[in-house]
């Protein structure tokens, strides 16, 4: 309080609409989405050694772009398809 009133700050409240910060849960619906891709991920099943090996590459480096751009959410996204295709690397290696 005394911070305020040496810098004359007058506190406000917020303006924001309650339904807007409730109606799309980022993380719930990314969970969602994620299960819904895996249903609908036929095509990697059937990717070879060198070709699941290029497709690891190439999300990591869109991954990183990504981030650069503070692009969290499809940073995190290309994460965890970066680690199903390793999965499926490792599978093919045993």
């Amino acid at each position: 309080m005394a911070y305020n009133t040496e810098n004359n700050i007058t506190p406000k409240a917020l303006n924001k609409s309650l339904d807007n910060a409730l109606s799309k849960n980022s993380v719930s619906t990314y969970k969602y989405e994620l299960d819904a891709m895996k249903a609908a991920e036929p095509e990697s099943a059937y990717l070879t050694k060198p070709q699941l090996e290029k497709k690891i590459k190439e999300k990591r480096k869109i991954m990183e772009e990504a981030a650069k751009a503070l692009d969290f959410i499809v940073a995190a996204q290309l994460r965890d398809e970066i680690k199903t295709y390793r999965e499926k690397l490792e599978k093919l290696k045993v």
